[in-house]
């Protein structure tokens, strides 16, 4: 008897703006903090591995210009993707999913404000 085909979903994706300095800094600050055992990682959107994790959701890159994060087969943006990345992050740094208390529509307000000043906050 042949086994059921692998059904296992993929782990953790984080798909970032590769363009922004602010984003890419950010990226690199949080994969320098990733908890030893998370498996989560992080791909610029305009890379091939974004194309191919957002397709399987039947996504392309373009649809987004947003922090993107893929777990399994949930997808989620702006300040949920944010604070479930930081779920993946060492401590003290996981002390921010706390904020998943503050209602979304505050958070994505914040994360939307941040957005459009990273290009003046990178300087």
């Amino acid at each position: 008897m042949r086994p059921p085909p692998d059904t296992t979903p993929p782990p953790a994706v984080v798909l970032y703006d590769g363009d922004c300095a602010f984003c890419c800094r950010l990226a690199r600050f949080v994969g320098r903090r990733i908890d030893a055992g998370a498996t989560v990682s992080l791909f610029p959107l305009q890379s091939p591995q974004a194309r191919h994790a957002l397709a399987r959701h039947g996504l392309t890159p373009a649809a987004f210009t947003s922090l993107v994060y893929l777990e399994g087969w949930e997808l989620e943006v702006r300040s949920t993707a944010v604070l479930r990345l930081c779920g993946h992050l060492a401590w003290p740094w996981r002390l921010f999913t706390a904020l998943r208390l503050v209602p979304r529509p505050w958070r994505d307000r914040f994360y939307t404000w941040v957005a459009a000043c990273r290009h003046w906050i990178e300087r």
